[in-house]
């Protein structure tokens, strides 16, 4: 038992060295107690992930850098008083940004029950008291006032995204679209419902995988 308690002391300094490494390289300020809160819903996630299967990614290294650090690539974009993750999955991005902005009001929506079940245990467990969660599907989803933000990371193509949330946002919101390799294909089919869109490379560090930001703004009517 000792020796276990060890290792998984071990284990959590290199996650939170891997984390604070990270975040430093990408030019980010985070206080130490909302790394420790993001590592600490780490931990949820990896326990839950054993029954429920929330995640591909078991390895909790790899939770750090394909999970918190790659969610942490869209902090720059985010300037929002209430955003809208769209598919949130088991929480990504929307609970590393609710930790880093306890000011925003973030709504976490996703149609898996057990997914949203993890998210609420997690923010009830966290106490991060800016999240709302939402279980259901975005097209029915009707909020009490629109967002200024909706952002979503490896939801759906772009184009469906926009179309299946577009009565959420703010006439003068925008939608950020966390995607991978530069989307071409998906932008092409954006000019009929976005009046421009920038698109903005980003890295995540210990990852050699393609990363970009995409910003949208719904065309005026």
């Amino acid at each position: 038992m000792r020796a276990n308690s060890a290792a998984g002391g071990t284990l959590q300094l290199e996650q939170a060295d891997l984390l604070r490494r990270g975040i430093d390289e990408m030019g980010l300020i985070v206080a130490d107690e909302q790394q420790q809160k993001m590592l600490d819903y780490l931990g949820l996630l990896e326990k839950w992930n054993k029954a429920y299967n929330l995640t591909a990614v078991r390895d909790p290294l790899q939770m750090v850098t394909r999970h918190l650090l790659d969610s942490l690539t869209v902090v720059p974009y985010i300037n929002g008083a209430r955003i809208l993750d769209v598919g949130a999955g088991a929480g990504l991005p929307g609970i590393p940004l609710a930790i880093l902005f306890p000011e925003v009001q973030f709504v976490l929506l996703d149609s898996s029950s057990k997914k949203t079940r993890f998210i609420t245990q997690a923010v009830a467990a966290l106490a991060i008291d800016n999240v709302t969660v939402h279980n259901g599907r975005v097209e029915a989803y009707r909020a009490d006032s629109l967002f200024d933000q909706i952002v979503s990371r490896a939801f759906a193509e772009i184009s469906l995204m926009v179309s299946l949330s577009a009565h959420l946002l703010s006439p003068d919101g925008e939608w950020l679209a966390m995607k991978g390799h530069y989307p071409v294909a998906e932008l092409a089919a954006l000019e009929a419902t976005c009046e421009r869109f920038e698109v903005t490379k980003v890295v995540v560090p210990g990852m050699d995988a393609a990363r970009h930001i995409v910003q949208l703004k719904p065309k005026s009517v």
